[in-house]
């Protein structure tokens, strides 16, 4: 089971060293979003969570359709971040499981609004190293970061890596200097050269794909799910 699309971000396969200057409408886009992460994140800390969001959101290069993505990084019960979300003020609009390929660990995603802009998101089963720094790879900050207003250099789906300054942040390019991208991060030059065969491979061939992805019933719990795709030999959690 798989699907494909056409990639929203384009490798820069040559970008400069430059920094951008952020104007009012960015930091203002900036702000809304955290807050808005940080109402999610607040809600499932209350039910004893622990979640993080990464990406534009962490590092600060966001743009008005930028995503907001939580994510609790460990194994959990689904019923309890279902449970804690039907206890809130949030709506789950979809429900879906994937598995980005056969080896990788299958992860429960719960949208937030019809667009599918605001996800939750946890693994259904314990996070390998590599994984946990594909997170740190694109940006990486906890809900006490997001209160002290702290962003974090993590590189976009264009291969830029991106470094916080307190006017914007500073672009590097990361073909040629995966070295130095790993030390900024603090992460393995592995993943560092994994992700950029990844996003490259998925620039080239136009698409994207995933070995599998599997939509909820409108009923469906997750449990019910992973019960019917281990049945359906699809899944071996």
């Amino acid at each position: 089971m798989g699907c494909s699309k056409i990639p929203k971000h384009k490798i820069i396969r040559n970008p400069e060293f430059k920094e951008v200057i952020y104007d009012e409408r960015r930091w203002r886009i900036l702000r809304s979003l955290r807050e808005e992460a940080r109402e999610i994140m607040s809600i499932l800390l209350k039910c004893g969570l622990k979640p993080i969001t990464h990406g534009s959101i962490a590092r600060g290069d966001v743009t008005r359709d930028s995503d907001i993505d939580i994510v609790i990084p460990y194994a959990v019960q689904p019923y309890l971040v279902e449970l804690c979300i039907e206890k809130s003020n949030l709506k789950m609009y979809s429900k879906y499981i994937i598995r980005a390929t056969p080896i990788a660990t299958p992860k429960a995603y719960i949208e937030l609004d019809v667009y599918g802009k605001r996800t939750i998101s946890f693994p259904l089963s314990k996070l390998s190293a590599r994984e946990w720094e594909f997170y740190r790879f694109g940006g990486l900050i906890t809900y006490e970061d997001i209160v002290k207003d702290k962003r974090v250099p993590g590189v976009n789906k264009s291969l830029v890596l991106i470094i916080p300054t307190e006017f914007g942040h500073k672009e590097a390019p990361v073909i040629g200097y995966e070295d130095f991208v790993a030390r900024i991060l603090n992460i393995s030059i592995d993943t560092v050269l994994e992700r950029v065969k990844v996003l490259t491979r998925r620039d080239e061939h136009g698409r994207t794909g995933v070995f599998l992805k599997y939509h909820l019933g409108s009923n469906e719990s997750f449990e019910e799910a992973i019960d019917r795709l281990i049945e359906m030999g699809k899944l071996d959690i």
